[in-house]
């Protein structure tokens, strides 16, 4: 029979009794509470195992078992972003991927929709600067049907007339909600002072290249690039036999004919130099500030140091900047850093808005900022931090199917070596204090960088001046 015990005043059996001693015991030990728990070591990401193939007409196939959930997440690539927009149209790329899905040689728009809701999946079209990727997810037992979807948008999108008209008028909308807004102002020129005449110097489509737009241009884009031979499709997730899996993609996919594939642009932007650009926004109440230049890519040895030196420096709440410039100087509400990496190139920059009065002292807090990643090695601590946090959320983020289909689809847009994924922590842990400063001191240090200011001159040029001579263009 089980015994009565009282703790507390608490009637409890004789099993619940022992347990609630045992805690009581260990609460009693000593804990050092001025330390933080130690992290447990975080493990590296293991990718289930891959199966490539290249069907007749080019089309490179992935396929990646993932049987915890009753879904399949899809991707296909293409090396077609804004960086192959012609000089007259920039944003075709990225109006060719929004009207993808708008309408096909045997579906319309609101078909497409339906069928995709039908199968309990989705589908969208995105661009970015290297590639363009059509997006796809259905329950596992419609992965044909998504295939289906997926290959006629792809290859039969027919870009109706009324289709293309609303894209012009809603992007003609977006534009000028973007254009009011100094931080779009800002990375627009920062882009133009980074990247100069190169094809990543624009982020977007102008008023005159959207009224330029018509059906003709957005063809000739995906006849051009949208082609077997210059694509990757990558499905993950609960799948039947290889043999099945096959069969349902070559069916949809295999009839596509092959062309030639086209040609890469030249990506060869200005070397870096100190320039201050102030983009003059009468009215405004407080400046938007971008200080940075060229950055190393992902395929070099710098990658990392940089990348866990930029998390140090201006990554989240804990962060140089964010601590400095926000909570002790109390200059802005935000103060971050950004390393954007693309194929060809990559740009840093250091980024905070800032009330008119304190430009100066929080333009020189910036510089300073950055001075110090390059003078002084990162402390012990600030590093181990940092290790954590990006080791941690990067596990986080393949913690889904959309997670792991996004990274390797990143892969394939930026050329990374097959086996990135899984050696990601261990770069990341393996990262030392030098190997940061001597990043620091080639793309973070001030003295090559270009200041790219939004603001009102008439408040604040004055001030600009005292960090040397100053570029004034009107925003547009």
């Amino acid at each position: 029979m089980w015994t009565k015990v009282t703790l507390s005043k608490v009637t409890l059996t004789k099993p619940v009794a022992f347990f609630a001693l045992a805690a009581l015991t260990l609460t009693a030990q000593t804990v050092d509470r001025t330390k933080p728990p130690e992290t447990p070591p975080i493990p590296s990401y293991k990718l289930p195992p891959i199966s490539t193939v290249t069907l007749a007409n080019g089309l490179t196939v992935i396929l990646i078992q993932d049987a915890r959930f009753p879904l399949v997440t899809a991707r296909l690539n293409f090396p077609a972003g804004s960086k192959f927009d012609p000089k007259e149209l920039p944003g075709l790329s990225e109006a060719v991927a929004t009207l993808l899905i708008e309408g096909t040689k045997t579906r319309t728009s609101r078909q497409i929709s339906e069928e995709a809701d039908a199968i309990g999946g989705s589908l969208n079209g995105s661009s970015g600067p290297d590639s363009l990727t059509v997006a796809g997810s259905a329950l596992s037992e419609n992965l044909a049907k998504l295939m289906s979807l997926m290959a006629d948008v792809a290859i039969n999108a027919s870009f109706p007339a009324g289709e293309v008209d609303l894209e012009k008028r809603n992007r003609v909308q977006n534009l000028m909600s973007e254009r009011s807004q100094p931080s779009f102002l800002a990375q627009e020129k920062f882009a133009q002072a980074v990247y100069g005449t190169s094809p990543y110097a624009h982020i977007g489509p102008t008023m005159e290249s959207i009224q330029k737009l018509d059906v003709a241009a957005l063809a000739g884009f995906r006849d051009t690039y949208l082609i077997p031979n210059n694509a990757t499709l990558i499905v993950l997730g609960r799948m039947p036999a290889r043999e099945e899996v096959m069969k349902a993609i070559t069916e949809r996919f295999g009839s596509w004919q092959r062309k030639d594939a086209p040609v890469s642009p030249k990506v060869d932007p200005p070397a870096p130099k100190r320039q201050i650009v102030l983009v003059d926004r009468p009215g405004s109440v407080q400046a938007d500030i971008h200080v940075g230049r060229l950055a190393p890519t992902r395929l070099t040895s710098e990658f990392f140091p940089m990348t866990v030196g930029n998390n140090i420096l201006g990554g989240g709440v804990s962060s140089r900047m964010f601590t400095d410039i926000r909570e002790r100087d109390g200059f802005a509400y935000d103060a971050h850093s950004e390393y954007a990496t693309s194929r060809d190139a990559a740009s840093f920059a250091a980024v905070t808005e800032v009330r008119n009065e304190v430009i100066e002292p929080a333009l020189k807090e910036v510089l300073e900022e950055m001075d110090r990643m390059a003078n002084q090695p990162v402390t012990k601590e600030e590093l181990a931090n940092v290790k954590n946090y990006m080791s941690g959320l990067y596990l986080l983020r393949l913690e889904t199917q959309e997670g792991v289909a996004n990274q390797l689809n990143g892969m394939r847009t930026l050329g990374l070596p097959e086996n990135y994924l899984e050696t990601y922590v261990t770069r990341v842990r393996s990262v030392e204090p030098d190997q940061i400063q001597a990043a620091a001191k080639k793309y973070i240090s001030s003295g090559q960088a270009a200041i790219v200011v939004v603001g009102d001159a008439s408040k604040i040029g004055d001030a600009l001046k005292k960090f040397g001579d100053v570029s004034v263009v009107k925003a547009q």
